[in-house]
């Protein structure tokens, strides 16, 4: 209204017409604004005498105000907030309600709340204006609640209260209502600015009484810091005569009102008839699209999330200092199956206990609880783990753990010629998906050569942002003849062993008499054929369900296990925002 008043006086002094001018527009806004700033004609932007005497100024006589009012309320309609306080009204909760406006609006919505419930459950309101105090006062004095009381009047009442004049007083029946109810109940003030002097001042006067607003005041606005100084001294007051008091920030009445209804049980009717007014939300679900999206480039990863890793090992104790190397000899000796890290005379060691006992006799061991883990930090224990890892993944599957200084690996296991035909079959149908993959077989000869090969993959241990990663390459390993190997001492002699492991295939020394053929195997299989090998391996080593991946199957009890975690799903990636596939401009 402050605003469509501007814009007519704007209009009238500029000597326009206001077709040619838009409030709409934030550039005739500013405008309008920039010309009051420059002009005495009204209060100044915020005053609280602005709106008074804007309508004055537009509408001095009284029926032009009620004409204007009379026009602007006959296009108004009950928003959500007026369905929920009129749900309020009919369920018996709302006792009084105090208003400025002189619309029908919240007592055509408790007509239309009460509507929907049994005659013998209904709580009709009471409504009174200034012309109608008589109805307010006997309302307050027998207690005959609820009560609409629109303190401005009604648009329909002769005497309305809108210039400066007007609020100065109020009539002196509503004020002692309003006065009575800030003594008997608490107040809710929501989206009042408190221009009017004449009501400020009956609020004040509540402040005097022996309990003002018993159950507290609540002032509801959409910033507590753009609060009218007279509201401010008010709210102070009554914090010093010791009244609860509250600035409730909130936007807009129908979200004040949405809150209302998941705080207050509404009778399940009048909850529905409050909910059929709610504005539609901004966001809503909606159904994915079920089309295949564009694509994209994606890079998949050949590696396998862990997430879970053992974090604690058999401690044992030994007599005599000895090596990592030194027990895996023992252990490979006595035929036990177990992994351990040497720390001079101590052990940390996965494996059955008693058969690690009797490996280890000679060296005096004995177990002495067990060991924390913390690869992260300790290279023996990050060892350690990648040793039990390979074990882990290659155990219960036609593989072949490969254990070596330079990087472990593991291999498709050939068939045997003692197979059993049940044995060929299961071996068969665990290696299926990665024999489609690679669309050839697994294990053969190398033409020509006749050398052994066997698919299989390099595995590494990698922590990457504080988790835990096996990662693998694919790899055909070719078993080359041994060669002789230089004796001891000689300075051709190296000191690792890879060189002279049949099963490694890059031979530094002496070439790769398979390279090529390698190289031909691997020439023609594109992205889409890599996907499908890293996808065949993710399975195989995971299993179908992930189920946890344990290196030497112990009871409960017999010694300590090695158990793993292990996504089944490989690691993926997109390409960043500047990436070249999103530069539409090539």
């Amino acid at each position: 209204m402050i605003t469509d008043f501007k814009a007519q006086i704007f209009c009238r002094e500029n000597n326009l017409s206001k077709r040619e001018i838009d409030t709409g527009d934030p550039v005739w806004i500013e405008r309008i604004s920039s010309f009051f700033r420059t002009s005495s004609l009204l209060p100044p932007d915020g005053d609280p005498s602005e709106y008074a005497a804007a309508f004055e100024a537009i509408y001095p006589q009284p029926r032009h105000r009620r004409q204007y009012i009379d026009d602007a309320i006959s296009k108004g309609t009950p928003c959500f907030g007026h369905k929920v306080l009129g749900s309020l009204i009919a369920a018996g909760q709302v006792d009084c309600i105090f208003t400025t406006n002189f619309d029908p609006l919240a007592e055509e919505a408790a007509t239309s709340a009460n509507a929907v419930l049994p005659p013998a459950e209904q709580h009709r309101a009471t409504v009174a204006a200034i012309d109608s105090a008589d109805r307010a006062m006997r309302s307050v004095n027998e207690s005959d609640w609820p009560l609409i009381a629109k303190l401005h009047g009604d648009y329909q009442s002769i005497a309305i209260k809108n210039t400066g004049s007007e609020l100065e007083q109020q009539d002196a029946r509503m004020r002692h209502v309003l006065e009575e109810a800030g003594k008997r109940f608490g107040m809710v003030f929501i989206g009042y600015s408190g221009r009017d002097a004449s009501i400020l001042e009956v609020l004040n006067a509540v402040l005097k009484s022996p309990s003002p607003f018993p159950s507290g005041l609540y002032w509801v606005a959409s910033s507590a810091e753009h609060l009218l100084p007279k509201v401010v001294e008010l709210l102070t007051r009554a914090v010093e005569v010791g009244v609860d008091v509250a600035v409730v920030e909130c936007a807009t009445f129908d979200e004040l009102a949405a809150a209302l209804t998941k705080a207050i049980d509404l009778p399940q009717p009048l909850y529905d008839y409050a909910m059929v007014g709610r504005p539609a939300p901004r966001l809503v679900p909606v159904q994915p699209p079920s089309a295949e999206a564009r694509r994209f480039p994606v890079l998949r990863y050949s590696a396998l999330l862990i997430e879970a890793m053992p974090l604690v090992a058999r401690r044992v104790r030994l007599t005599q200092a000895t090596t990592s190397p030194e027990v895996r000899g023992l252990f490979k000796s006595a035929g036990v199956r177990a992994t351990a890290a040497a720390m001079g005379r101590e052990l940390a060691v996965f494996g059955r206990d008693q058969d690690i006992l009797n490996a280890l006799a000679q060296l005096g061991a004995t177990l002495a609880g067990t060991i924390e883990l913390d690869p992260a930090r300790e290279s023996w224990a990050a060892g350690l783990v990648y040793d039990t890892l390979v074990r882990a993944l290659a155990r219960r599957r036609p593989l072949i753990p490969r254990l070596r200084r330079s990087g472990h690996s593991i291999i498709v296991a050939p068939p045997r010629a003692d197979e059993r035909p049940d044995q060929t079959a299961r071996r068969e149908s665990s290696l299926r998906a990665l024999k489609d993959a690679y669309g050839t077989t697994l294990t053969g000869t190398v033409p020509k050569l006749m050398f052994p090969f066997q698919e299989g993959i390099s595995l590494k241990l990698d922590q990457i942002d504080g988790r835990w990663w096996c990662g693998f390459e694919p790899y055909t390993f070719v078993e080359l003849p041994m060669r002789e190997r230089p004796p001891a001492g000689s300075e051709d002699r190296s000191s690792s062993e890879d060189e002279y492991d049949p099963l490694s295939g890059r031979n530094d020394r002496g070439g790769d008499p398979a390279g090529d053929w390698r190289r031909e195997r691997w020439a023609q299989r594109y992205n889409s054929t890599w996907a499908r090998i890293i996808g065949a391996w993710a399975h195989l080593l995971t299993g179908p369900s992930g189920s946890p991946r344990r290196a030497f199957d112990l009871d409960d009890g017999t010694g300590v296990d090695a158990t793993f975690n292990l996504a089944s799903v490989t690691g993926w990636s997109r390409p960043g925002h500047h990436h070249v596939y999103f530069d539409r401009s090539r």
